[in-house]
């Protein structure tokens, strides 16, 4: 009966582990719903159908591709006298999900086109903003059907380097890194977006400018989305609880300490926590867990998540200030500096403490645990042939699809949007004016008059008129419009010093101010931000009894904070109004509305 029992036992946790198995393979198909979310945040609204559009590709053309050729090259397999072998560089070629399906494995098949269309998809926020559409569904299948799957084979489906004892345990490399390796090589050839750098006549670039994504809020969704998803991409393939629940730790930890480490340094570098950045890192450090999630402790995955918090913030201003590559998301400081960097740490910090290191495979435990250079060399190995398999691959495929069909669509499409040329979607938030304030600002040239700064150099007449202030003069006639325009955080304050003054009717319009002034510098992702085209209020009266002056000064003091930016009056001469309800006219026509 004991034996019976155990028999039992041992089926159920192996039914448990394959529902599991699937879960996890569920929660790594809905990333996509969290890299979606991302990218679209990270970018601007007018190309926020196309980025929609593009991941939802992203795994549509990946399980085509995936049930074509690259289950087969990953993972084919052939028996040979009654033993079932695979090739070391490439799986055997076959169509078993067609010809054998009685006896196919679905659930690996799953799992893995999931891993698969994750790779494609890191490459679309590097490349957005400014890829012809059918480029990126070309390139999209070259990854899931070719790139993927041969270096995937390598680690994973019995290739040399699983021979070896290199880990990657869940993607670092093999995913991440790839990723990042494409989505580098694609930004780089394609350019930059419009506008991002500024160049002299000579060709340097003088000035990166700041494209804030439009919506920080569906990022943050889709970091948490991701967060979420990586439990799975990372817990999947455990096979016992207390290796499980130890990945679970890891995939915790590290992500923490990586946002808690970017949110220290931007805050000290830049004056204020930025935002935008903590969400790259929350991702980094998980990439950065992820090939060594299995047989890492605590306070190693607290250290890999503190190096992935700083190596994302300066792998964005090494695109930004250095390469002079445009990566709108982040992905490569995200995907490839940190896919390196965690599975590099494989060899610094695995330890047998951790429930995975007796199945994980590998020589040895990592420098730091007194595991000695072996594995840490096979890391680099591991690193190197999967790098170079990427770069020369990703780079032929790139510059195939230049030179046939195009890989950047044209500036006038670019500065429409994506969403209306590449899709004939006016807009993604339909019934919203969508208005790009990207590029607004307005420079200093040699046709540009500021004055003089310098008091002893100027001219008399410039000193009289910075000393003299006057009145002003206000036309007799009866009836006056008010145009303020002003700050959006004193509006408040404004209507109800108008309202105290007797004005009871007003427009409000919300505008966009553009001037000549830096303001205040802010910094967004590591760049200064030009912040001459700023949210402001514009309010419009009539007035006819109450004299225009009390309004002016009433507004005058309402609004002023002595800082740049307070805004400015405008005063008008009505010539005639006339009441639509009544057919009363003039000052009449105001009086029961001022």
């Amino acid at each position: 009966m004991t034996e019976e029992i155990k028999a039992v036992l041992d089926s159920l946790n192996g039914e448990i582990y394959a529902v599991w198995f699937l879960i996890g393979a569920a929660l790594v198909f809905w990333m996509q719903a969290g890299f979606a979310m991302c990218e679209a945040g990270f970018t601007r609204a007018k190309n926020s159908g196309n980025i929609i559009m593009k991941n939802l590709m992203d795994f549509c053309i990946g399980t085509v591709m995936w049930f074509i050729c690259g289950a087969s090259i990953m993972l084919g397999t052939q028996v040979v006298d009654g033993v079932e072998t695979t090739g070391k560089f490439i799986g055997v070629f076959n169509f078993d999900v067609f010809t054998n399906y009685a006896n196919f494995d679905y659930s690996i098949f799953v799992f893995n086109l999931v891993f698969c269309a994750t790779t494609a998809t890191i490459v679309s926020g590097s490349m957005a903003e400014r890829t012809k559409f059918s480029s990126y569904c070309i390139y999209s299948a070259v990854i899931s059907a070719i790139i993927y799957p041969v270096e995937a084979h390598w680690t994973w489906g019995g290739g040399f380097l699983a021979d070896l004892g290199f880990h990657d345990y869940a993607g670092s490399n093999c995913i991440h890194m790839v990723g990042g390796i494409c989505a580098f090589i694609g930004a780089w050839m394609l350019g930059p977006r419009i506008g991002k750098f500024v160049k002299d006549k000579s060709g340097k670039v003088t000035k990166v400018n700041a494209f804030p994504g439009h919506n920080l809020v569906i990022a943050a969704l889709g970091v948490f989305i991701l967060w979420l998803g990586w439990y799975g991409f990372n817990g999947a393939a455990a096979t016992d609880l207390a290796t499980l629940g130890s990945i679970f730790l890891t995939t915790t930890v590290a992500p923490a300490v990586a946002t808690v480490a970017c949110l220290i340094f931007t805050w000290v570098k830049y004056g204020k926590p930025d935002v935008s950045m903590c969400l790259n890192a929350s991702l980094a450090g998980l990439v950065a867990i992820t090939a060594g999630c299995d047989v890492t402790d605590c306070a190693g995955s607290a250290i890999i998540g503190l190096v992935a918090g700083l190596l994302v913030v300066f792998g964005v201003w090494f695109n930004d200030h250095v390469t002079h590559v445009d990566d709108p998301v982040g992905a490569v400081a995200v995907h490839a500096l940190n896919g390196i960097w965690g599975t590099i740490a494989v060899g610094l910090f695995a330890t047998s403490t951790a429930p995975g290191y007796a199945v994980a495979q590998i020589v040895g435990e990592g420098l730091f645990y007194g595991g000695g250079l072996k594995q840490l060399g096979l890391q680099f190995v591991g690193i190197g042939a999967t790098a170079l398999w990427t770069i020369v691959t990703v780079t032929i495929a790139f510059f195939i699809i230049k030179k046939t069909v195009g890989l950047r669509v044209s500036e006038e499409e670019e500065i429409i949007g994506l969403d209306r040329t590449e899709h004939g979607l006016p807009s993604a938030y339909s019934g919203f004016s969508i208005m790009d304030i990207s590029e607004t600002t307005m420079e200093v040239n040699e046709n540009t008059s500021l004055g003089e700064e310098d008091y002893d150099h100027a001219s008399e007449a410039q000193k009289n008129a910075a000393v003299k202030v006057s009145n002003p003069v206000i036309s007799t006639a009866s009836m006056h419009k008010v145009v303020i325009i002003a700050k959006l955080t004193r509006y408040d304050a404004l209507k109800k010093a108008l309202n105290d003054l007797g004005v009871t009717g007003m427009t409000v319009t919300q505008v966009m101010g553009c001037g000549i002034q830096k303001g205040a510098g802010e910094m967004y992702r590591g760049v200064e931000m030009d912040a001459t085209l700023l949210p402001k209020v514009k309010v419009e009266v009539i007035v006819s009894k109450i004299p225009v002056e009390h309004v002016i000064d009433t507004a005058k003091k309402a609004l002023y904070t002595g800082h740049i930016g307070d805004g400015k009056i405008f005063v008008y001469s009505v010539d005639k109004v006339v009441k639509i309800r009544t057919g009363e006219e003039d000052y009449s026509a105001l009086q029961d509305v001022e």
